[in-house]
């Protein structure tokens, strides 16, 4: 079948994406930018790459009127304010638009919504659930609450908090009820409702097999991973100061610390069970959790939360940046001739994450403290792939913007608050290492900034340079 399938650089989408094309279907994915796509050789020939954004009316006419199915997996949290006028006009758009097509079905994957008082995270997705409900299609909504994987905000988060804090003092909804559920199963009951009559008209509930309060899914967590913990509530956490909690300590940005904190408060549990409507095993929280954590172990995490837009300080396409500006900037330039260019290179794609900068990590790691400080992204979201780097990836305060180890060039674009803008490019020349480091500064402040940290750019830049290639 052909199928239209959007949020393809998200986290649920870049785990479909292959999984239906080994099903033997023609992919169509419908992206804003075309550089943050990264399909594997193999799978190129099924599949075709269209641009277009869903709030411009005018850059619909791109879609197939082939068309036969359409995931709809799109979120617009990375705007803060408005996210919800944002997420229904989309909505709207796709329905109109898709219905011009020879569509039979839409399949959409929203959040629990069954308590009276949603928050504005999760009455965004029911209002989008009521506009997509509208098409001349047969619709199909799967609501889903925690989805527990390696790469999930909601995994990570539950990682970040129990590993690093022995003792804890949580605020009251953390007693809050939810029904997680494995990515495993997520993904397959997507792929099972496709042309599926049964699924025809429906929306439901999906989740797994336990009820579970947030300190339960933590203390299960830290008995996977062996550690002792200690949680204690207190009811004086107002929703901000819980937000800059979980934002100080996980690796979460700001604006999803406090959508997810929202949406904490609110009980999310499953009022139907999926397997009325199809045959699947349930995987158990501990099970999901144990899964994650061999997919880690093996590097084979697929997609991640943190190289959406919501984890950065702004979404752009990938493409507006690719060229470094160079007037009006100031550069830090090294280059130094090279002995093992193959050393050099690996060292290059290894940068960031656990492996660090190569030099003067510890500098890096106050920077990123002090950015998580004015509500910046920090180090904490590390890499996707400790082996791979494509446009896109986030890497730590970085987002790569271009990545071609056969060229031997990687670009990062700063997403750090910062007066101004930053590139770092990293490439090798006829057997030369070349480092710089561009800013564009954003009027006085941004020049004033330049000046007063430059002895430390010269500093980290001339080691950074100096350990690479050595």
């Amino acid at each position: 079948m052909k199928i239209l399938l959007t949020g393809v650089t998200g986290y649920i989408g870049k785990r479909l994406l292959p999984i239906l094309i080994q099903q033997g279907h023609s992919i169509v994915c419908a992206v804003r930018d075309k550089e943050r796509v990264t399909i594997p050789n193999s799978f190129k020939s099924k599949v075709e790459i269209i641009e277009l954004d869903f709030n411009i009316k005018e850059s619909l006419s791109s879609i197939p009127l082939d068309i036969e199915i359409a995931y709809y997996l799109i979120h617009s949290m990375s705007n803060e304010k408005d996210y919800s006028d944002t997420e229904l006009n989309s909505a709207k758009n796709f329905r109109e638009a898709v219905s011009k097509t020879n569509i039979k079905q839409v399949i959409y994957l929203s959040g629990i919504t069954n308590s009276k008082a949603l928050s504005k995270h999760l009455q965004s997705r029911k209002n989008v659930e009521c506009e997509l409900a509208k098409g001349d299609y047969n619709f199909t909504c799967f609501k889903a609450g925690i989805i527990i994987g390696s790469g999930s905000a909601s995994f990570e988060i539950i990682r970040d908090l129990t590993e690093k804090l022995p003792f804890m003092v949580a605020p009251k909804w953390i007693n809050t009820l939810c029904q997680p559920i494995a990515i495993t199963n997520v993904i397959e009951i997507l792929t099972k409702a496709l042309n599926n009559p049964i699924c025809f008209n429906i929306s439901i509930d999906i989740a797994g097999k336990e009820i579970l309060s947030y300190k339960e899914m933590l203390y299960q967590f830290a008995k996977v991973r062996k550690l002792k913990r200690l949680i204690i509530s207190i009811p004086v956490m107002t929703p901000r100061l819980s937000s800059y909690w979980l934002f100080f300590v996980c690796s979460t940005s700001f604006k999803l610390a406090s959508a997810l904190v929202e949406s904490m408060k609110i009980e999310v549990v499953a009022k139907d069970n999926i397997k009325d409507y199809m045959e699947i095993e349930l995987i158990s929280y501990k099970q999901a959790i144990q899964n994650a954590f061999t997919k880690i172990q093996q590097n084979e995490v697929v997609s991640s939360w943190k190289d959406s837009n919501i984890s950065g300080r702004m979404p752009f396409n990938i493409s507006d940046y690719i060229n470094i500006p160079s007037f009006g900037c100031f550069v830090d330039k090294r280059e130094r001739k090279l002995k093992d260019i193959d050393k050099c290179l690996s060292k290059i794609w290894s940068i960031g994450g656990k492996t660090g900068w190569h030099y003067a990590n510890w500098l890096w790691r106050l920077r990123g403290f002090m950015d998580k400080l004015i509500g910046g992204v920090g180090l904490r979201r590390g890499r996707t792939n400790t082996d791979s780097i494509n446009p896109g990836d986030s890497l730590d305060f970085w987002r790569v913007i271009y990545a071609n180890k056969d060229e031997k060039r990687l670009l990062l674009y700063a997403e750090m608050k910062l007066p101004g803008e930053a590139w770092l490019e990293l490439k090798i020349n006829d057997g030369v290492l070349i480092q710089q480091a561009t800013f564009r500064p954003n009027g006085l402040s941004g020049r004033l900034y330049w000046f007063l940290i430059y002895p430390i750019h010269v500093l980290i830049f001339k080691g950074m340079a100096k350990a690479i290639s050595s």
